[in-house]
């Protein structure tokens, strides 16, 4: 994989680095979903997630 392709576990780890924990990162999907669903979703799938993967995740912080 090159090193310009975004993926969850490349994203994790900017989130990790950045001290996020896994409620924090719950916390901000939640708000990105709030604010902005449709943007979330495309997010989600930019990322390369299987569609049961973004829906396991938005529906999972509502």
């Amino acid at each position: 994989m090159s090193d310009e392709v975004m993926n969850k576990e490349r994203w994790v780890e900017v989130f990790v680095a950045a001290g996020l924990d896994a409620a924090q990162m719950r916390r901000w999907h939640a708000e990105f979903e709030r604010r902005y669903p449709a943007g979330h979703q495309g997010f989600l799938e930019w990322l390369g997630l299987s569609p049961a993967e973004v829906a396991a995740i938005r529906d999972g912080i509502g």
